[in-house]
């Protein structure tokens, strides 16, 4: 519970006002971004050859191809332990706080992300970076909100790890607490569950108003909860079959119970190539050299102790090899525009993107899928 000593600003974000302020709330219809920049592999669990690492140059001339490209959102994963196996997946990265501040100071128009699991970043801490990472970039910032789901992790910082749906009660008290700080102007006191303080204060307050902007992609019962209540887009990994009524199903959540508005978006590995042959042959490549041993690890984790993914985790092993569980795009720039259109059909409204070399990757990507997303009406 947090007790207030004096009133701070209003803090809510009803149906009727929208947000507005960063790309990522523009007006395309296809939002696009990437993700997974900051970590060894990307998206991609494969000793296939790339040119893609793990060097600030290298990861700053990504973001600011994308930026150039006009895209909405860089999206970064928080690792702190690898997945053991063949390649320690996502085992060298870059913390994504201060990635965002070098980030946010090297591009133009791209909302940048910080990616925080909630047990290993106090509020008052958090609070400061993100507002401090806001003002870096003049307002184009945001949270990506993450329970702490993988054990090893979580204890490393010696956090002793809750049950799944505790640890969302944990997180929505994290980020009230981090709201606060945010928002009043004055002193308070915090005395809840998990969080005791007293006399908090947080200055200055961040560019955007009433606060950065929240995403997060639990996408199980207690997930879907808590991005309905809290944050603007909720990112969901789903076959396309069951995208429709899940879309509906949390926009109608959100404003029903809590008069908010939320997005959703996904994710996933995109292999575009000149022809359906090679787009194949690179997405085969990818698996058949896979990390199976990290890829396991992985799933076992997630089947333990995740309900985002429940009884697909078996029919999306590849997925996890080439994609991280998300959807797939492969083959022709038109090939992989029909794939957007039908997320699009979906009710997703936009997607945050991986590739094998995300270097040279973008650069074919921005020449021969952007046109033909602008003539499909899913970019202007």
């Amino acid at each position: 519970m947090v007790q207030t000593v004096t009133r701070g600003r209003d803090q809510t974000l009803p149906l009727e006002h929208p947000r507005t302020g960063p790309s990522i709330f523009n007006d395309q219809p296809m939002k696009l971004g990437l993700f997974g920049s900051n970590c060894s592999g990307g998206l991609c669990m494969t000793d296939a050859p790339t040119g893609y690492e793990i060097t600030w140059e290298h990861t700053r001339a990504i973001a600011q191809k994308a930026d150039r490209l006009g895209f909405e959102a860089l999206v970064p994963v928080a690792r702190w332990k690898g997945f053991g196996g063949n390649v320690n997946f996502n085992g060298t990265n870059f913390e994504t706080f201060t990635w965002g501040a070098g980030l946010a100071e090297a591009t133009e128009q791209i909302t940048i992300f910080t990616t925080n699991h909630v047990p290993t970043v106090h509020p008052i801490v958090a609070a400061n970076m993100a507002t401090t990472v806001d003002h870096i970039s003049g307002g184009r910032y945001g949270l990506n909100i993450v329970m702490g789901w993988f054990t090893p992790e979580m204890e490393m910082f010696r956090a002793s790890q809750l049950e799944h749906d505790e640890r969302y009660a944990y997180g929505a008290e994290w980020l009230e607490f981090v709201e606060r700080l945010w928002t009043a102007e004055g002193e308070f006191d915090v005395d809840g569950k998990f969080f005791q303080s007293t006399r908090c204060e947080s200055e200055p307050k961040p560019v955007q108003s009433p606060r950065p902007v929240l995403i997060s992609a639990g996408n199980s019962p207690a997930g879907v909860e808590f991005s309905a209540k809290y944050v603007d887009i909720n990112f969901a990994s789903l076959d396309i079959e069951a995208m429709p009524d899940y879309t509906a199903a949390i926009k109608r959540k959100a404003g029903e119970e809590y008069r908010r508005a939320i997005s959703t978006m996904t994710y996933g590995l995109v292999v575009c190539r000149d022809t359906e042959a090679e787009a194949k042959r690179d997405h085969q490549r990818i698996i058949d050299e896979g990390d199976w041993p990290g890829a396991r690890n992985l799933m076992g984790i997630l089947g333990i102790e995740s309900q985002s993914f429940g009884d697909q985790l078996e029919r999306f092993q590849e997925r996890f090899i080439a994609g991280w569980g998300g959807m797939p795009l492969i083959g022709t720039p038109e090939q992989v525009v029909e794939g957007f259109q039908e997320l699009s059909d979906a009710g997703m409204e936009g997607m945050i993107m991986g590739f094998l070399d995300y270097h040279e990757e973008l650069d074919l990507f921005g020449e021969k899928v952007m046109p033909l997303l602008r003539e499909a009406g899913l970019r202007h």
